[in-house]
């Protein structure tokens, strides 16, 4: 069966505590299948990306969540992993070959020049759209609503939003196959609810199986 894009994915925030972290996660997972995370800790050395990654694909899997890995093949491969490849790094070309049947690979988009980059990516997560709650030093403008719905209109693959995103921004933004989020679920009170609202923002239509 070919693998269902995620309207919602959850990116890691390791600042957080690790309990308070996994708790979150797990709470945003009971929002159902729709819900993906992504693990993402640019600060941990390799063994504690592969362990973190670890106890996230166990968390993921047993829920039949998808899990996306940032940036490193060798550990999606490791744990059953989809993949996530960040701006300037390896191109969809360059990795598809390597991922086995039925892997995801997602990319990050900020311009003109990365939707480019994308082509070959089953899903793309477009950013800054609003200023990031979880970067309060991004010095990166937004791209704003208009600016979104350009970049996803040169991309072949659907665009999830990132960047400061809430139900009601979601909503209101046209060319969004879902949303990308850090702190308003892993910060909310109650995650769960949290990601059920988002999930309830979104369209439907994203919830297609990758051809």
């Amino acid at each position: 069966m070919a693998p269902t894009l995620p309207r919602l994915v959850v990116i890691t925030d390791w600042r957080l505590p690790r309990g308070r972290l996994l708790e979150a996660l797990s709470r945003a997972l009971d929002a159902g299948p729709d819900v993906a995370v992504q693990h993402r800790h640019p600060e941990a050395t390799s063994r504690e990306f592969l362990e973190e990654a670890r106890v996230l694909a166990a968390l993921c899997h047993a829920r039949g969540n998808p899990l996306f890995i940032n940036g490193r093949l060798d550990v999606a491969l490791l744990v059953d992993a989809h993949l996530h490849l960040p701006a300037h790094g390896l191109l969809p070309a360059q990795v598809r070959p390597r991922l086995p049947e039925g892997r995801l690979l997602s990319v990050a988009v900020h311009d003109e020049a990365e939707a480019l980059d994308a082509r070959g990516a089953d899903l793309a997560l477009v950013s800054p759209v609003h200023a990031p709650g979880s970067k309060p030093g991004d010095a990166r403008r937004p791209l704003g609503p208009e600016g979104f719905r350009a970049l996803a209109g040169r991309l072949e693959c659907p665009a999830l939003a990132l960047g400061g995103m809430t139900d009601e921004r979601a909503r209101a933004l046209e060319g969004a196959a879902g949303v990308a989020v850090i702190s308003a679920v892993l910060e909310a009170e109650d995650p769960a609810h949290a990601a059920r609202t988002l999930l309830a923002a979104c369209p439907p239509r994203a919830m297609l199986p990758v051809p």
